[in-house]
């Protein structure tokens, strides 16, 4: 028998830029009011009932729980918490049995992956195909090429490759280029026009600036209408919806 819905997640449709199988296969992506931080997250338990403490009490036991958690990885231990697991991850190559680990060359990551009492979560969600997402401009993956991580850990000074579509930074418009958009602050670090490497309508190969540590929105606006010749009138801008982390 199966488990009534509890939930409904909303998706559109996007094609499929990253294979080449098909000419005409698409993507779901959630559509995704805001990310929630652990304030909102400790309101709403206390709003519908799912506390028996004050949101604040909550949110301060939260808050003491993950700060120790990650103590706890920073020593090697793993955690399973039912809800996810997590894990320090080395990344990088060691040449030989006796090199030590080079933070040149070698780099260290939290790694996180959903447990069983989580994925069972998943039963009670429906899925709302809203249709086909309106494509201007979208960005589908940011790849570290120092690294090789994916849509997660990027490295400043080094190159970044953006894939997507209508992404090429195109036009006269002064706002036109490639942001990096601080989480914490909204500082705006635009890149310079000479890290740019390559400029093309689905890659596009840029050198991360000298960014501090921190989470990071990554954001193209262009005038690129998909023609060459013409520019749209008024530049347009894509942020993508995966957060990237500098060390």
């Amino acid at each position: 028998m199966a488990t009534a819905s509890l939930h409904t997640i909303k998706a559109w449709l996007y094609e499929n830029l990253l294979t080449q199988e098909k000419a005409n296969d698409y993507i779901a992506r959630v559509h995704s009011e805001h990310s929630l931080s652990i304030s909102d997250i400790c309101e709403s338990a206390a709003a519908r009932g799912g506390a028996d403490i004050s949101s604040s009490a909550m949110e301060h036991a939260a808050n003491l729980f993950l700060k120790e958690m990650a103590y706890r990885l920073c020593d090697g231990f793993s955690v399973n918490t039912g809800w996810f697991t997590a894990g320090v991850h080395i990344r990088g190559v060691f040449d030989s049995p006796v090199e030590t680990f080079d933070p040149k060359k070698h780099t260290l990551l939290f790694e996180f992956h959903q447990g069983s009492t989580l994925r069972k979560e998943l039963e009670l969600v429906s899925v709302d195909i809203l249709g086909l997402a309106e494509t201007g401009i979208t960005i589908a993956q940011a790849l570290d090429v120092k690294t090789g991580s994916i849509n997660d850990e990027i490295t400043p000074d080094r190159n970044l490759k953006i894939s997507g579509h209508k992404i090429k930074i195109d036009g006269e418009d002064k706002d036109n280029g490639v942001y990096f958009i601080n989480q914490s602050t909204q500082e705006r670090t635009k890149v310079e026009l000479s890290d740019m490497v390559i400029n093309n309508p689905s890659e596009v190969i840029v050198v991360i600036p000298a960014l501090k540590s921190g989470t990071f929105l990554l954001e193209i606006t262009t005038q690129f209408s998909g023609n060459s010749k013409q520019h749209l009138k008024e530049p347009r801008s894509a942020t993508f919806d995966k957060p990237l982390t500098v060390k």
